[in-house]
């Protein structure tokens, strides 16, 4: 059964697009990823997003995509969304995806922007559909035309919302105009997928956040979040300005090689990453340590 949720916010407002934790030697590690996923739902979050960009989806096999889930569904799924990453470029491959995520018991579905293939914006609205219709589960839109080459238009956005099962959007487009005018004329729950962009976007209508620093500071995003609702706007700033080196600092490279370099920092499961990504350097390392301490995140 999945947690209680609304229509303003069908996935809570703090989710962790979350890591895929593997073994030394590159292994799927359920057992990790279900510690991981414990003691970030203990840190604040209201859902988990797998299978995602920073859960290195690219090279995770279908059968891992359906045990990973499987595992987190078991460890959190009582007290927190499970949201299952499942488009890719083909729709008939994210279709097959989304129906072994519903199995495996996902919550929801995230469904980004086809890469590479740039299609028009009827073949962006057919997509969607079509894996909203495989399925009975709500899905979150995901636009991030930075890697997928191509935007979601406002226009098309606000036609997938009038989809029933079609419920949010995560936003990693970097355009609060566009943002503004789709969130205005559309019932979509928006969500910042751009941490530095996290408290902009609450100003023009966001309810909550997928996010890669709440991997480190959940809580305090949480904090943030709740400030801004309540109207305590200077709070919220001053929230959001302390974080703004871990913000920073978590994407000076790849996403996920310095998320994993910071949980295994703080002694939490995450292990390497897999190849065409490569581990983060004794550079790299040594500046997390100085943008997470600037951050006031303690390892």
């Amino acid at each position: 059964m999945a947690p209680t949720s609304t229509p303003q916010t069908p996935f809570g407002r703090v989710l962790t697009a979350m890591v895929t934790p593997f073994t030394a030697d590159g292994g799927l590690d359920l057992d990790g990823a279900q510690r991981l996923a414990a003691h970030l739902v203990d840190e604040g979050n209201d859902g988990l997003v797998l299978n995602g960009t920073t859960g290195e989806s690219p090279t995770t096999t279908d059968a891992e995509k359906a045990q990973l889930v499987r595992a987190v569904v078991a460890a959190v799924g009582d007290r927190a969304h499970v949201i299952a990453g499942v488009g890719t470029n083909d729709t008939a491959h994210s279709v097959e995806l989304a129906r072994q995520a519903e199995a495996a018991g996902a919550h929801g579905l995230l469904v980004v922007t086809p890469y590479y293939s740039k299609p028009p914006q009827e073949g962006l609205y057919r997509h969607s559909v079509a894996i909203a219709d495989s399925t009975g589960l709500p899905v979150m839109l995901y636009d991030i035309p930075g890697r997928s080459g191509v935007a979601l238009e406002h226009e098309t956005l606000v036609r997938l919302g009038e989809h029933p099962r079609i419920v949010a959007n995560k936003d990693a487009k970097g355009d609060l105009g566009a943002a503004a005018w789709a969130i205005a004329r559309s019932d979509l729950a928006w969500y910042s997928g751009d941490d530095i962009l996290n408290l902009p976007l609450l100003s023009v209508g966001a309810v909550g956040i997928v996010s890669v620093v709440a991997h480190v500071a959940a809580g305090r995003l949480r904090g943030m979040i709740e400030d801004f609702t309540a109207g305590n706007v200077a709070a919220a700033t001053a929230a959001h300005q302390a974080l703004l080196p871990v913000f920073s600092g978590m994407f000076r490279t790849q996403g996920a090689i310095l998320t994993k370099a910071a949980l295994s920092l703080q002694g939490l499961p995450a292990g390497p990453v897999r190849l065409p990504l490569v581990d983060a350097t004794a550079e790299e390392i040594a500046r997390l340590k100085e943008d997470l301490a600037a951050g006031g995140v303690h390892l």
